[in-house]
Order: C-alpha cells, then structure tokens, then sequence
C-alpha cells in the first residue's frame, strides 16, 4: 500500500510517526534500567554498534566512516571516538585492504560493554511494554525487527544513487 491509497485515518496514521520517532529517542532513555543509562552511554553504543555492524558484514570501519553514518563532523566523530579507546572499547589497527589507513576494532570489553547496552535496551523495552498482553509484545518486536532489517536497503552513507522515491502529498 502506498502512501496515497491510505485512508485519511491512515494518513494521520502515518504522519504521526515522525513524531513518535522524536518521542522515541528522547523518552526511551527514561526507562529505568540497571544501572541507569548515563549520557554517554548513547554515544558510546552508536559507535560501538557501527563498528560492530561493519564487522559483521566483514568492512573495515574508519573515525571517517563513523562521521558518515551518524552524519556529524568528522571532528565530533573523532572525539566519540577517541572516548571510545581511551576508556578501552576500541583500538585503532592499520587496515588489512590499504597500511595507510586506520580502522577500528571492538575489544573485548567493547564487546562486553555493547552486550551490557543491548541488556539494558530489553530491560527498557519489557519495561515499557509491561502492560502489554504478550502476543502484542512479540507482535511488535517482529515488526521493529523487520523495520531495522529493512534499513538494510538504504543507501550507504555517502553513497551516490538513486534517490528515495518521491512523498506523495498527503493533502
């Protein structure tokens, strides 16, 4: 169904979920989870689950390609990084396509920390979803699922395309 063959209760529908993205970000942090989520916390997960993603499909990930996929400076990109080794999730090696560049690799407590993260996010989505029934849950997580692996469509950062079909104007 295009975005054109919703009803308009349908519109609305789907015109709200830009909105509840927002809400998303902001209040999922909120959840009580153990030990709370701290501000940092964020950054270091979005960065270690990037570096995480590009070894799972076997790339090589740089500071730069950091800045791409969180579309922000390579300079914030970097001290996000930088965090990241200091406190010992990430060390930086010399590529094994091209010695000139930098990429970087999880290290165990990265990945032990990226596990922790992942534990807190499900403590927060059970909790969130606690008076849910549980067909509705499981309902949901296969559907947030299915969204997330649908990204896996999008274009690369950075990456010259096609561009996204057009938004039909839901007037």
């Amino acid at each position: 169904m295009s975005n054109t063959d919703a009803t308009p209760q349908g519109q609305a529908l789907l015109d709200a979920v830009g909105t509840a993205f927002a809400r998303l970000r902001r209040r999922t942090m909120q959840a009580p989870v153990d030990p709370p989520a701290g501000p940092k916390d964020l950054k270091r997960n979005l960065v270690l689950n990037i570096v995480d993603e590009a070894a799972e499909a076997a790339t090589e990930m740089t500071v730069g390609g950091i800045a791409e996929h969180l579309l922000v400076d390579p300079s914030v990109a970097s001290r996000m990084v930088s965090d990241c080794i200091s406190h010992g999730y990430l060390v930086r090696a010399a590529s094994q396509q091209d010695g000139r560049r930098t990429v970087l690799h999880l290290t165990e407590e990265g990945t032990a920390l990226l596990q922790h993260f992942r534990r807190q996010q499900r403590q927060a989505f059970e909790y969130i979803t606690r008076d849910w029934p549980e067909q509705e849950r499981l309902e949901f997580a296969r559907l947030l699922l299915k969204y997330a692996d649908s990204t896996a469509r999008l274009p690369a950062p950075g990456a010259v395309g096609e561009a996204p079909p057009p938004v039909p104007d839901s007037r």
